[in-house]
This record gives C-alpha cells, sequence and structure tokens, in this order.
C-alpha cells in the first residue's frame, strides 16, 4: 500500500502534470469571475447572483457555514456509500451468475437492463413514497444506479479472461470456483473498478435527488431551502453544489486508489525505470 501512495506521488509531483492541473484550475476560475463580472455589468445584482454568482462569495459561503455542509454531508455521502456498497455486491453477484452460461446471461440480460428504463427523477418520488424512510430511500437509490454499470463492466471483464488459461486449468482438473478466483476474478478486476468509477459519483447524485423530494436532512435540503430565499442564499446554493462536486470527486480518487493498489498489473500501473507509469 505505501509503494502505491508513493507511485501516485510522483506522478502527481512531476512538473508537467503540476503545470498542467494549475493552468486548468487557474482558468476555470478565471472563467467563472470573469462570467459573473459579466453578467453583474448587464443586469441587476439580484439576477445575476441568481445565473452565477461572484467565485468569491461561493467561496466566502462554503467557509462560513462549513459546519452545517459537513454535517449534512456526512448525511448524504453516508447514505449513498451505504447504497454504493450494496449495488457493487449485487452487481458483482448478478455478473458472475451471468458468466456462469450464456443461457443465463440472455435471460437475465433483459431484465437487467429494463431495470434502467426508469429515470431517477421519475423514481426517486415513488421508492420514498412507498419506504416512507429518507435513508433507506437513499440507500436504495444508490444501490439502483451502482449496480448497472457495475454488472456491464465487470461481466465484460469476465469475458476477457484468456481462453488459452481457462483451457489450461480445465486440462488440469481445476475446480468451477478454483477457476473463478485464479483467472476469472483478477480478469474482472479491472472493469469492476471501472464499473466503481462510474457508478459512485451517480450514487451521491441519487441521493441528493432523494432528498430533494422532502427528505428531512441532506445536501439537498439544503439546496431546497438554498432556492427558497432567493439571491440571499445564492452563495449557499453554489457552495452546497460545489461540495456535492467534491464528494463526487473523493470517491473517485479513493477507487482509483484501490484500483492501483489491487491491480497493479496493469499496463497503466506497471514500473518503467524505477517509477510508476
Amino acid at each position: 500500500m505505501r509503494s502505491v501512495i508513493q507511485s501516485m506521488f510522483l506522478h502527481i509531483s512531476k512538473p508537467g502534470f503540476r503545470s498542467w492541473v494549475a493552468i486548468w484550475i487557474l482558468s476555470v476560475l478565471l472563467l467563472w469571475e470573469g462570467i459573473a463580472w459579466i453578467l453583474h455589468f448587464f443586469m441587476s445584482p439580484q439576477q445575476a447572483a441568481s445565473r452565477l454568482p461572484y467565485l468569491h462569495e461561493v467561496l466566502t459561503a462554503l467557509f462560513r457555514y462549513s459546519g452545517t455542509l459537513a454535517e449534512q454531508g456526512a448525511v448524504t455521502f453516508g447514505n449513498a456509500a451505504i447504497g454504493f456498497m450494496g449495488g457493487t455486491v449485487l452487481g458483482l453477484l448478478l455478473a458472475l451468475l451471468m458468466s456462469v452460461a450464456v443461457w443465463v446471461e440472455r435471460t437475465l440480460s433483459p431484465y437487467v437492463i429494463s431495470s434502467q428504463m426508469v429515470p431517477v427523477i421519475g423514481l426517486a418520488p415513488i421508492v420514498y413514497g412507498i419506504i416512507h424512510n429518507a435513508e433507506w430511500a437513499r440507500i436504495v437509490m444508490a444501490a439502483y444506479v451502482t449496480f448497472f454499470p457495475i454488472i456491464i463492466h465487470t461481466l465484460k471483464g469476465l469475458k476477457s479472461a484468456a481462453p488459452e488459461h481457462l483451457e489450461l486449468m480445465r486440462s488440469c482438473g481445476a475446480s468451477l470456483p478454483a477457476r473463478y478466483i485464479k483467472c476469472l476474478l483478477p480478469s474482472a478486476l479491472p472493469g469492476l473498478f471501472s464499473g466503481m468509477k462510474i457508478a459512485a459519483p451517480l450514487a451521491v447524485t441519487s441521493s441528493i435527488v432523494v432528498e430533494l423530494m422532502g427528505a428531512p436532512d441532506g445536501l439537498g435540503v439544503l439546496m431546497v431551502s438554498s432556492l427558497y430565499y432567493g439571491s440571499a442564499q445564492t452563495g449557499m446554493f453554489w457552495a452546497t453544489i460545489m461540495l456535492s462536486i467534491g464528494i463526487g470527486l473523493i470517491s473517485y480518487l479513493a477507487i482509483s486508489l484501490a484500483e492501483r493498489w489491487l491491480t497493479p498489473w496493469q499496463p497503466e500501473f506497471r514500473v518503467k525505470g524505477g517509477r510508476a507509469a
């Protein structure tokens, strides 16, 4: 684990990487502040703030309400994390089941695909109305948006196992569990992590959507209350959005770190010239 973290810091500490990150962040900040200045120049302060406030006002609100944002963000992130883990386990189990035989995959695929036809914004109030519990509704919705990308990417990884390796294990009399543990699952791990990186931000978003339906706490509640007070709480509204983005990015980076640790054989993680690629 220590070597993985060191390799990531070596990559981040490269002068070229630091320069591009700094330029990108600075460009976004300047663009935001510039557009906000133009809007305030041509519109009234209330109209301009309702469209895009000054960046420094958003940062001020982020620090001023840091306690409230941290408390409500923990509620949203906690429920999203539980649902994400549950959806990951469900998706992994279904992918393993579908990989056993072609007829199993063909039988389950229509149901798996059909489950994603209902948009989150339409399903969230239905789930919340049935469960009548904000925590469980957030967990269910987070699991709902998680399991599909997990199934798709994990199943693709299971199918990518080298046929000659599987044939060799069969010729050696390896059992089905042994073939999965020693060959199929290692082949599926990169796909599993790809699905997790896609699903993690979606789990946070789905939890916030449930909170918009009338939950008692969470970042979605802060968003709704901020909109209720109009331009007076515009900074708070945008601070909530920035915190939501930050939670999604942290989740993505944590999964990337776990992927680098558990799948060091991937080409982008191999050591070249004494340093990680």
